[in-house]
């Protein structure tokens, strides 16, 4: 059993979804039958994570306290950690510093819905406990999200959302981070939108050759748009995801 820890990151105003997110989180909107952060919830531990962090704003944390609870009707043990105002991915995955002291972290972005188990991965990284990974998807719109190059079996160069992209490979929003993670994040600059960004957190684990990758062979979409939670609520109906 993996003795990395689960950070869940559901921050975020969701007004990307307009009249839906008014009164709640977008996490507790609906994918398939289940409110959206059970999906990265159960791929977790599915894998076999028992110790999981759940990072959002101030508005609904007690809705997801009321929701999940302690995290023993799911077989783990839930921690929440309150993100007061929104700096960026990596400056809610540096909130969970002392959850994972000592240890490592597998990290999921709420709104990513994804029909492969993550135990291949976990298991994988656990054989490189130095080493950053991420999870790459093909798609045919990169230049939406952070884009891998590949030269064999490294990966070379990470862009974010670039106009000419050097592969068809998204990064997902799943990760995999060895303990030092958090000192990478505390030598960070905000980016031009005043975030930290995790894209820059890959690109160092990239400069020191300890980034490695695995393959999302089954479908994968964010829901944070109308019309991403219309598709990912339309291939879960179709496929339900692997959880184990």
């Amino acid at each position: 059993m993996s003795t990395k820890r689960g950070v869940i990151l559901a921050g975020g105003k969701g007004t990307r979804l307009g009249e839906l997110t008014k009164v709640t989180n977008k996490h507790l909107l609906p994918v398939g039958p289940y409110p959206m952060v059970f999906h990265p919830l159960k791929k977790m531990t599915g894998a076999g994570l028992k110790e999981i962090l759940l990072v959002s704003g101030t508005e609904h944390m007690g809705d997801f306290v009321e929701l999940l609870g302690s995290g023993k009707d799911y077989n783990c043990r839930l921690t929440y950690r309150v993100q007061d105002e929104a700096g960026g991915i990596a400056q809610a995955l540096g909130l969970a510093e002392l959850f994972c002291t000592g240890a490592g972290c597998v990290v999921i972005l709420g709104d990513n819905i994804f029909y492969d188990s993550l135990r291949p991965m976990v298991a994988a990284s656990d054989k490189q406990p130095d080493c950053a990974w991420v999870a790459l998807k093909k798609v045919h719109d990169p230049n939406r999200f952070g884009v891998a190059e590949l030269a064999g079996d490294r990966v070379i160069s990470i862009e974010e959302k670039p106009a000419k992209p050097k592969s068809d490979f998204a990064v997902a929003g799943i990760y995999v981070y060895p303990p030092d993670v958090f000192e990478v994040i505390r030598t960070l600059k905000p980016s031009a939108r005043g975030e930290l960004e995790i894209t820059d957190v890959n690109r160092y684990y990239l400069s020191h050759g300890r980034l490695s990758y695995s393959f999302l062979d089954g479908y994968w979409s964010d829901a944070g748009t109308l019309d991403s939670l219309d598709v990912a609520n339309e291939l879960v109906r179709k496929q339900p995801p692997k959880f184990d």
